[in-house]
């Protein structure tokens, strides 16, 4: 257990940003969840804003910082790689 203040604040501080962190990844895994379903059901319309939604998140994820912007940059190329795939196939 923490004796300093600084310490103890350094607790409380981690806690509320892990906190913060897992409802981002939360709702980016959600969204990406959304997205593949469309794709499997082979729904273009449905992957398509799904695939938008899932892009804006994991953007906004990595602006604020709790995922690095090459790891967003390289998942939303690979949903865009299963969209245009999906597209392809008529």
């Amino acid at each position: 257990m923490a004796h300093s203040l600084s310490a103890k604040k350094r607790i409380r501080q981690n806690a509320k940003r892990r906190s913060k962190n897992r409802g981002l990844k939360r709702v980016v895994k959600e969204d990406i969840r959304e997205f593949e379903a469309a794709v499997a059901g082979g729904d273009k319309a449905k992957a398509a804003e799904a695939l938008k939604v899932a892009m804006k998140q994991l953007s906004k994820t990595a602006a604020k910082g709790t995922l690095h912007k090459n790891a967003a940059s390289r998942r939303i190329s690979r949903l865009q790689k299963k969209y245009n795939a999906l597209a392809a196939k008529g």
